[in-house]
C-alpha cells in the first residue's frame, strides 16, 4: 500500500497500513494513534508554531503529527523507540528537510534522558541559538511522567509543552492541594510552570481505543517561578520525599525524609515558617513547598546534586 499524505491517516487507513507491513500497535509501549483529524487540528493550533520554533516529538508513530509539525516549525526532532514504526515514519516523512527522525528510547533511565537525544536537541536548538524549544507530542503513557518531569527540571529554557496524556495524569498535573489527585508531580509542575487542561478526549478519538480518557494539556514553564527556587534539584527531592507520605501530618512526613533530625527540630522549623506541624503534607500549596525547600538547614540537605527519583 502506497503511503498517502499523513493528513488522511484515519483509523481504517492506519489499520490497513500497519497490517500490510506485519505491524500492530504495542500496548506495552502505550501506542495509540489520534485519528480524529479535527482534534489533531486543535492540538497543533495550541502549540502556536512558527519558523522560530524547535519541536521535540516523543513517539513518531507513522509520522502523521510529525508532518503537521514540520509544516509550521523551524525544526523538528522526532524520537520513536519502535523499529517497525520508525522505518515506516522514515518512509513517510524522512525526506522532509526540517525533520530529524531518531530511532531511540527517549529515556536512558527513569531519571535521565537518552544522552544521544540531548545531543541532538543541543545541535538543532543550541541554548544560545534563536529557536524556542517546544515539546509537542502524543506522549506514550509509559514515558509521559518522566518526560514531563525531566523537561521541567531541565536547565535548557523550554517555551511550552503541548501534550496528549491520559486524563488521570492531566488531573494530577493540574490538581489543587487537599484533593485526591494532588501529589509531587502537581507540586513540581505548578512550582515551575503554568498548567492548563485544554480539552478532554474520548477513547473513540484513538486507535486502538484506550480503556481510559485522555486530554490535551498545555504546560508553560515560567522563568519567574523558577527564579524563586534557590536550587531546583533540592526542591524536587524535598517535594517528592514529603509527598510520598502526603496524607500523613507534616511532622511525620518530614521525619521520614529527615530520619536523623529530632522531631522537635522539625516542629521548630515549621512553626518558624508559620506552618502547623500537625497539618497534612497534601494541604501545602506549591509555593509553600518552595519556601520550605529554600530554607532547609544545610545539614538537612541531600549530599547529591540532584533528586534521587522523579515524581
Amino acid at each position: 500500500m502506497k503511503l498517502q499524505p499523513t493528513r488522511g491517516h484515519t483509523q481504517n487507513y492506519l489499520r490497513q497500513l500497519l497490517a500490510e507491513r506485519g505491524l500492530a500497535p504495542r500496548s506495552s509501549l502505550g501506542q495509540c494513534f489520534l485519528t480524529d483529524l479535527n482534534l489533531l487540528d486543535i492540538f497543533v493550533a495550541a502549540a502556536e508554531l512558527d519558523r522560530n520554533d524547535f519541536v521535540l516529538e516523543v513517539g513518531t508513530g507513522t509520522g502523521s503529527l510529525t508532518e503537521r509539525l514540520s509544516a509550521d516549525a523551524g525544526s523538528v526532532l522526532s524520537v520513536e523507540i519502535d523499529s517497525g514504526l520508525s522505518s515506516l515514519a522514515f518512509e513517510n516523512v524522512g525526506e522532509l528537510p526540517n525533520v530529524r527522525l531518531m530511532r531511540a528510547d527517549i529515556l536512558a533511565t527513569k531519571n535521565a534522558f537518552n544522552p544521544d537525544v540531548l545531543a541532538a536537541i543541543d545541535e538543532l536548538a543550541p541554548v544560545a541559538g534563536p529557536l524556542r524549544r517546544k515539546l509537542v507530542a502524543n506522549l506514550p503513557f509509559v514515558v509521559a511522567t518522566p518526560v514531563i518531569s525531566l523537561l521541567l527540571l531541565d536547565e535548557r529554557p523550554w517555551d511550552r509543552f503541548v501534550i496528549t496524556v491520559q486524563k488521570e495524569l492531566a488531573d494530577r498535573l493540574a490538581a489543587r492541594p487537599s484533593t485526591a489527585d494532588f501529589g509531587s508531580l502537581s507540586v513540581l509542575a505548578q512550582s515551575l510552570a503554568d498548567v492548563e487542561l485544554l480539552r478532554e478526549l474520548p477513547p473513540s478519538a484513538f486507535w486502538p481505543k484506550p480503556r481510559v480518557g485522555s486530554a490535551f494539556v498545555a504546560i508553560r514553564p515560567r522563568p519567574a517561578k523558577r527564579a524563586l527556587i534557590e536550587h531546583v534539584p533540592t526542591f524536587a527531592w524535598f517535594a517528592r520525599g514529603v509527598m510520598l507520605l502526603r496524607r500523613k501530618v507534616l511532622r511525620q512526613a518530614m521525619s521520614s525524609l529527615f530520619a536523623a533530625v529530632p522531631k522537635t527540630e522539625i516542629d521548630e522549623f515549621l512553626v518558624s515558617h508559620s506552618i502547623d506541624p500537625r497539618s497534612r503534607a497534601e494541604s501545602l500549596a506549591p509555593q509553600e513547598f518552595v519556601r520550605l525547600a529554600n530554607r532547609l538547614p544545610a545539614a538537612w540537605r541531600p549530599n547529591s546534586h540532584g533528586p534521587t527519583a522523579l515524581p
